[in-house]
């Protein structure tokens, strides 16, 4: 039943969110940005001006790299940026799925089809998988299910509808946790690989793969030590550090090669390329020169970082596309930007602080082996608290650190929202600590739902507490308004600025 309330309100919130994004983009005229906006090189037909009109404010800012990508593959240096799985999920769709739909619609009208119908089914996809993982994390079902209920309401909720890669990402990326933490180890990494494909960030995602398996093998080490005697204890030892090992250097390897595939198809394109200037459509090219965007040219000269010992393209773009570095961002016109982004660091340096208050040893131990008569993952606690947690609120806190010092301030909201459950996790703790609307029992019994307390004294159980706190906003406590505040807020200004080229990226 939690699955099915989860996947409802997702369900309703995508569309929802669809049709506020065609409202408010039809009514807000389009800032003119200086935004990546190739030109069309291919006559509209019968329903492009309906779709354009219906869903034109999911292809504004980096989505139009996406949807360019999907059209007409990786043209521009810059372009690779953008890593390709997400385009060819488009692609796949608009080939496949809407082919019918061809004399009726351009490839970029069924692109943009593509967009809101895929967006929202990977959107479920992950609030599923966001559920099973915080289930199995949590061991507290209330508290699994707020923080889903949480996430269909996610302040980064214009970038999971945009044609953007964060509800891919997120699927992937939930799902392949949740086989980790299940002992699929396999199946999580080819998940978390494929994840890989979609975005850069997916690389940080090896380091759940090297704790999740240290944690399980300290644990056999710890059970063969009071079980097994002699040679026998030595044979089990070693046939667990081998193991681990194997599995550590096997799986990084499968979760790197999206990324080291990529990469050389970028050097390969550019370095040594087999593609004339002849060949690019000339309205292409001329955007190229007009703009001083790089194209593959095997007449020209290749760029100079072909020539450094690691030719990273993806560094290369980076560092002089979109001048992301170390303190770069640290300037006093971008405090409007450090302000967009205060909220879900804040939540993120709570999350970390919290944790560590409440499990001050653990910590310190990283949580791997204990001492003496603690059993934190034996006898944990179920919520927040627990051991389980510990390597998230890590990976959380990792990417919290580097967002705001090495890259655009602005992006860490869609960042840490795709890539963590903390801020959701964390968000519902609060919420169920201090709104006295929300019935928290003192024992954590996972097999007890929310319960909501109205001003009549009648008790209710609900499957969506977060409906059910709405129309009480203003009795609700501080901390409620607050989180429910910066969620709803931060999804309708996302919708409104960014559709229109406002500057919400």
């Amino acid at each position: 039943m939690d699955v099915r309330a989860v996947l409802e309100f997702a369900t309703v919130t995508r569309g929802i969110s669809l049709f506020l994004q065609a409202v408010l983009n039809a009514a807000i005229p389009d800032h003119e940005a200086d935004a990546f906006t190739p030109p069309r090189t291919e006559e509209p037909l019968y329903l492009d001006p309906a779709v354009e009109w219906l869903l034109g404010g999911l292809s504004h800012w980096d989505a139009e790299h996406f949807l360019f990508i999907a059209e007409r593959g990786y043209l521009y240096e810059h372009n690779f940026a953008f890593f390709p799985l997400f385009p060819v999920v488009l692609r796949g769709l608009a080939e496949t799925l809407l082919w019918p739909l061809s004399g009726w619609l351009s490839v970029r009208g069924r692109l943009l089809v593509a967009v809101a119908l895929g967006n929202s089914a990977l959107f479920l996809l992950s609030v599923v998988a966001l559920y099973a993982l915080s289930k199995i994390v949590l061991q507290d079902r209330r508290l699994a299910l707020l923080s889903s209920l949480l996430y269909c309401i996610t302040p980064a909720n214009v970038f999971m509808t945009a044609g953007y890669s964060e509800s891919l990402f997120a699927a992937l990326t939930f799902g392949g946790l949740f086989l980790l933490e299940k002992g699929f180890t396999l199946r999580a990494c080819l998940a978390l690989s494929i994840a890989t494909a979609a975005r850069s960030n997916g690389l940080v995602n090896i380091g759940f793969l090297l704790y999740l398996p240290s944690r399980h093998a300290i644990s056999q080490i710890r059970v063969y030590r009071t079980t097994t005697k002699g040679h026998i204890k030595v044979f089990h030892y070693a046939w667990v550090v081998v193991r681990l090992l194997l599995t550590s250097l096997l799986g990084t390897a499968i979760i790197a090669l999206p990324f080291c595939a990529f990469q050389y198809y970028g050097y390969r394109t550019f370095c040594t390329p087999s593609v004339s200037l002849e060949r690019i459509p000339p309205a292409l090219l001329s955007l190229a020169e007009r703009k001083g965007y790089r194209v593959p040219d095997e007449n020209g000269p290749p760029p100079l970082w072909c020539m450094r010992p690691l030719p990273l393209l993806y560094s290369h773009i980076q560092d002089v596309y979109w001048d992301l570095g170390f303190l770069r961002y640290f300037e006093l016109k971008q405090i409007p930007n450090f302000i967009l982004a205060l909220p879900m660091a804040t939540l993120g340096i709570m999350a970390a602080y919290a944790y560590f208050l409440a499990n001050p040893e653990l910590c310190v131990r990283l949580g791997l082996w204990e001492t003496g008569a603690a059993k934190w993952l034996d006898k944990a606690t179920p919520g927040m608290f627990n051991p389980r947690v510990f390597v998230y609120i890590v990976h959380s806190t990792a990417l919290l650190v580097f967002g705001t010092l090495c890259m655009h301030v602005q992006v860490l909201t869609r960042f840490l929202a795709s890539s963590s459950p903390v801020p959701f996790w964390i968000s519902a703790h609060l919420l169920l600590l201090n709104e006295p609307l929300l019935h928290r029992r003192k024992t954590s019994n996972p097999n007890v739902q929310l319960q909501t307390y109205f001003g009549n004294g009648c008790k209710h159980t609900l499957q969506n507490p977060i409906i059910a706190l709405l129309p009480h906003f203003k009795t609700c406590s501080t901390t409620t308004q607050s989180i429910l505040g910066y969620f709803l807020s931060y999804w309708v200004l996302g919708l409104a600025l960014h559709c229109n080229f406002l500057p919400w990226t």
